[in-house]
């Protein structure tokens, strides 16, 4: 069951929005790999803002998730695509349908 998640608010610098969106799409074929993960969403919140937005079962997949493939590629280029560095937010699932 699904009990744990993380939301994490991504500001693209000008100029980087496209790319931004582009690493987001290629980012969901590294989630399919990650067993432990149960649903990953990336969104567009506005012209400069994204999100993601992940579920799992237990803190043990998340914290395989934050030292997984993803979390390695966000950290390696945020310099370039980021204006600030991203607000992960731990969150607690309170209901699923």
């Amino acid at each position: 069951m699904v009990t744990k998640g993380l939301w994490v608010r991504l500001v693209a610098k000008p100029g980087m929005a496209d790319a931004v969106a582009n690493f987001l799409r290629q980012g969901a074929a590294l989630a399919q790999q990650e067993p432990e993960t149960r649903t990953w969403y990336a969104v567009q919140l506005d012209a400069q803002t994204f999100g993601i937005f992940d579920t799992f079962d237990a803190d043990a997949g998340r914290q395989a998730h934050l030292s997984g493939p993803i979390a390695a590629a966000l950290m390696a280029n945020a310099d370039t695509l980021l204006a600030e560095a991203p607000e992960i937010h731990y969150t607690d699932v309170l209901a699923v349908k």
